[in-house]
């Protein structure tokens, strides 16, 4: 096997918001991949996250690569006089879209590990960690953000190691094969990565590390490996990520683990069904800085993107066609919540030209999104026009009913359920652990909550600043709706955050809501004179003049019971004023729900309407006299009738 010594491909892992994409922006302006002009007001910040909702919520929803070119003294030692090539990956850091941390995992040959420098280690770090491990990949280790005054730098670090030799020993009683040697050995570096700074010497705290980036290339270049390959084996080119092109239709994101790829050749297209089938790269694009250019040919260890094959998908192969040998497909983890996504059903749906309506349209975008989604499935249901969506967790599931109403589609989302397993005759449900860092007021509550759902305290430890760090194992159901609930308890001061930790026997009836819903019992439009006369039965979840129907869910009520209620009834005119003349100054502003907090609030009998207009709650059966036998008939049968 020969290794190569001008490229290193490494994949930048953490936790959410631990400043992996932040970091990755430093490293590209420090290596010159912007140019002499650029400035950030021009580049703007965070470039990785280059879509809309990623930007809006802060976080890495896809992972992405970029190449840094480094010629400093590091690549100087190595003897590569012209400069190192360095992929980089930016992973997502919640657990929701592990998928495309997995996927990142198979392209790098070693990862950096991003940790807080005050929070430390949390599920997800543990989650990109295991994996890391067990693909038997190099970690470097770096602790960000140690300028923060609250920086708790030695016990992070110790935190981290203890993180990883506790993994390693998990995989060792597995049966898998761990080098625990070097990772007694693993290389600690101090960073800030908003300042660009980061050393191998430990800063005071609340101090920079450095004054560059030199330390971090450095560190790469030294301890993670250039690409292995074999000189007389055949073509093997792994697809790891699609992408799309204007010009060039689907592009295939591919690490050559073998061989030679050359613009416009023919080779083997190695298809999941086993077939191998003779195509044409009609173009070959490698990435230099944040764009891809056209290149003649790429080598093994190489990460580069074709164009040609518009139905290739990830997991197959690009292989020699005398000699074809094919990679193995990509494995994920089993997804734990399911959606029923269907086609609007309400009385307004199809108000707007234009809007995409039908099962077909619907069914086509759940299929393109499966070809680049490699963590989702989707399941057809009885009914022709809904299909049940499974995946990693609420946020992944909502992010794409928010893509599909972004792209102009009118949707029914139910209420998330959990995806069991049968196991020697038990109905098994997934479990999650769930750790939650709290000021140590709302220990009490916080710990109440959790027990109501099922929530099993693990670990309890308190580092002397005034928050606790607790770690519960919990249902992977009873996490369904308990984010709002949680930061209404912390008076939004908590963080939560959690991990897939196995499968184990049903756990029982979990309460999710307390309360009940204000349901329209008929078509119009709502007055202000009568949500006035209704706001002390409950809080409003729409605005006064919006269009509603019979069965739309129009506020919450304390009480555990749905209400019908008449949203629409006017004041009667007298001589002295009109009808219309209804006074504001005693309405309670209502609430204005997002998607996700929407697929939160909504019972089990309601789902959410979802055009690129309106986010709107509803009865799943809407005429109130079908809702009152099937409620007739359900206590019917809890009687024994």
């Amino acid at each position: 096997m020969k290794i190569r010594q001008d490229l290193r491909n490494v994949a930048i892992v953490a936790h959410v918001d631990h400043g992996k994409t932040t970091l990755v922006d430093k490293m590209l302006w420090e290596s010159g991949a912007f140019g002499d002009h650029a400035s950030v007001e021009k580049t703007g910040e965070r470039v990785m996250d280059s879509g809309d909702l990623e930007r809006e919520k802060g976080i890495t929803i896809l992972a992405k690569n970029t190449a840094v070119h480094y010629a400093g003294k590091a690549a100087q030692n190595v003897g590569v006089s012209a400069g190192i090539t360095i992929n980089v990956v930016d992973t997502p850091g919640h657990a929701d879209f592990g998928g495309e941390v997995e996927r990142a995992l198979s392209m790098v040959d070693g990862v950096v590990l991003l940790v807080d420098a005050a929070e430390g280690p949390l599920p997800q770090t543990r989650f990109v960690l295991r994996k890391a491990l067990a693909a038997r990949l190099p970690v470097i280790v770096v602790i960000n953000k140690v300028d923060r005054p609250d920086s708790r730098i030695e016990e992070v670090e110790a935190e981290t190691v203890d993180l990883l030799l506790a993994l390693a020993q998990d995989l060792v009683d597995e049966g898998e094969e761990v080098d625990l040697d070097s990772l007694l050995d693993v290389p600690v570096l101090y960073c800030s990565a908003k300042a660009g700074c980061c050393s191998w010497e430990k800063p005071d705290r609340g101090e920079l590390p450095g004054k560059d980036l030199h330390d971090l290339f450095d560190a790469i270049i030294n301890r993670i490996p250039g690409p292995q390959y074999d000189p007389d084996a055949p073509l093997a080119a792994h697809v790891t990520n699609l992408d799309s092109s204007p010009f060039l239709g689907r592009l295939a994101l591919l690490r050559i683990h073998n061989g030679t790829l050359r613009h416009g050749e023919h080779v083997g297209w190695a298809r999941h069904d086993g077939s191998i089938t003779d195509v044409k790269l009609t173009e070959l694009l490698a990435t230099f800085g944040l764009e891809r250019k056209s290149v003649e040919e790429a080598h093994a260890g190489d990460i580069v993107a074709v164009a040609g094959i518009p139905e290739i998908t990830i997991g197959e192969s690009l292989v020699d066609l005398e000699d074809p040998r094919p990679l193995p497909l990509i494995k994920v983890d089993d997804p734990a919540i399911s959606m029923t996504i269907g086609t609007n059903t309400s009385p307004l749906a199809g108000r707007v030209r234009g809007h995409k309506l039908t099962a077909r349209q619907v069914k086509d975008r759940l299929d393109r999104e499966l070809i680049g989604n490699v963590s989702l499935k989707v399941l057809p249901t009885e009914r022709p026009d809904a299909w049940e969506v499974q995946g990693r967790g609420e946020l992944a599931l909502a992010i794409l009913i928010e893509q599909m109403r972004r792209e102009g589609f009118e949707l029914t989302a139910g209420k998330p359920q959990v995806v069991t397993k049968e196991i020697d005759g038990k109905r098994y449900e997934p479990m999650e652990q769930m750790t939650i860092d709290v000021p140590e007021d709302y220990l009490g509550k916080v710990t109440e909550l959790m027990a109501a759902r099922k929530g099993k305290l693990q670990t309890m430890s308190n580092h002397g600043t005034g928050w606790v760090r607790l770690i519960f194992r919990v249902p992977a159901r009873g996490l369904i709706s308990f984010r709002s609930k949680f930061l209404t308890e912390t008076r939004g001061s908590g963080i939560a955050s959690s991990i897939a930790d196995g499968y184990a026997p049903w756990q029982g009836t979990i309460t999710r809501r307390q309360s009940g819903s204000l349901v329209s019992d008929r078509a119009g439009k709502s007055t202000p004179y009568a949500m006035i006369q209704l706001q002390e039965r409950g809080s409003f979840i729409i605005q006064p003049g919006s269009e509603v129907y019979e069965g739309q869910v129009v506020a919450e009520n304390p009480r555990g019971e749905d209400m019908d209620v008449n949203i629409t009834r006017e004041k009667k005119q007298t001589n002295m004023r009109s009808s219309t003349a209804d006074a504001f100054e005693g309405l309670v502003p209502p609430r204005v729900l997002t998607l996700e907090e929407s697929l939160e609030f909504a019972a089990e009998d309601e789902c959410v309407e979802v055009t690129p207009e309106e986010i709107r709650i509803r009865k799943v059966v809407l005429s109130a006299q079908d809702r009152f036998k099937i409620a007739s008939r359900r206590r019917r049968q809890e009687r024994g009738e």
